[in-house]
């Protein structure tokens, strides 16, 4: 493990020039630039706010905030964004990026983490406006909001985990991402984003949250800021466990088929 952090501290150049290149090629070509990634989520929580909020007056049940529900749906909104951009992210890039793989020698394991830091990047600019949302609004968590580092470490974790080791198998098997691409539809629905897990029966509630990893994660991050509450952590402890198992996973399959990978692509 200590010889794994070294070799990625070692191209920590190369790591950061992919993320700026990334970042960059995103909006190339257009005139307002990286203004866009301020745009588009600013666009979505008014649209939210004026659509749930005051058109439809939508209210979560116990919570007295106007923008109660149009918070429980931006949290959950964003953390499945999250969650879908890094592993759909990462169960590509071994094929997206198969020339460099093929002509350069280079710690294959940069371009996971290339994934991950990317996709914080555009997450920490669009969830820093629903923070100065919050503030303004007058329904900022207060200290519970730093509560939300360990959960989003841990769906992190997930993410990145299953993205890596559906990466590997789709270098072999190219159905995986279609199939992962119908799966994450019924999963986003299977998930409590759009509507509260209270309207469940308690028996499926349970076997839900069981069964699905996300369910609780987001739901920890719905209570942070929807109910300024800590969260559950309990409830967090199979995620944990989940998210620690798949990243074990995804590195022995990407360890013991790397050599095959190359020859593959």
């Amino acid at each position: 493990m200590t010889t794994l952090v070294d070799a990625l501290w070692a191209y920590r150049g190369f790591v950061a020039g992919s993320i700026k290149r990334e970042f960059q090629l995103k909006y190339r070509n257009s005139m307002l630039g990286a203004v866009w990634n301020v745009i588009n989520p600013l666009a979505m929580i008014v649209v939210y706010t004026v659509v749930f909020s005051q058109l439809m007056k939508s209210r979560l049940p116990g919570v007295e905030s106007t923008f109660g529900y149009t918070i429980y749906l931006i949290t959950g909104v964003l953390t499945w964004g999250l969650f879908s951009e890094i592993a759909v992210r990462a169960q590509n890039i071994f094929i997206e990026q198969a020339n460099l793989m093929k002509k350069m020698s280079f710690p294959r394991l940069t371009l996971p983490l290339i994934v991950v830091l990317s996709a914080g990047l555009n997450f920490s600019i669009v969830f820093g406006l629903f923070m100065i949302f919050l503030g303004l609004s007058g329904n900022w968590p207060g200290w519970v909001a730093l509560a939300a580092i360990p959960v989003l470490t841990v769906q992190v974790a997930f993410s990145i985990g299953l993205g890596m080791s559906l990466g590997v198998l789709n270098v072999f098997f190219r159905d995986v991402s279609q199939m992962f691409g119908v799966a994450l539809t019924f999963w986003f629905w299977f998930t409590p984003i759009v509507y509260p897990p209270t309207i469940l029966p308690e028996q499926i509630r349970g076997i839900l949250f069981i069964l699905n990893p996300l369910a609780p994660l987001i739901a920890a991050n719905q209570s942070i800021f929807v109910a300024g509450q800590w969260p559950d952590w309990t409830s967090l402890l199979i995620p944990t466990i989940v998210s620690s198992l798949l990243c074990l996973l995804g590195l022995r399959l990407f360890r013991k088929r790397a050599g095959e990978m190359v020859d593959e692509l």
